[in-house]
């Protein structure tokens, strides 16, 4: 991805931008863009990487 650098008159024209940049990307871009975000968010070694495992457990509620 390269960096860009534009001046907008409004925050509305902005956002107009934005969203039409990812328009008008590849399906293949798009999903490249979205594995380097879960890649920084989920670095091993932070915290939220060594918290606890969930667990999960059915129990049978009994009827009476």
């Amino acid at each position: 991805m390269r960096p860009a650098v534009a001046k907008f008159r409004s925050f509305r024209e902005a956002e107009g931008a934005t969203h039409e940049y990812y328009r008008k990307l590849s399906p293949a871009a798009r999903l490249e863009i979205l594995f380097e975000l879960r890649a920084l968010a989920h670095k091993e070694g932070d915290a939220a990487s060594e918290r606890l495992a969930r667990v999960y457990r059915i129990a049978q509620l009994q009827r009476g």
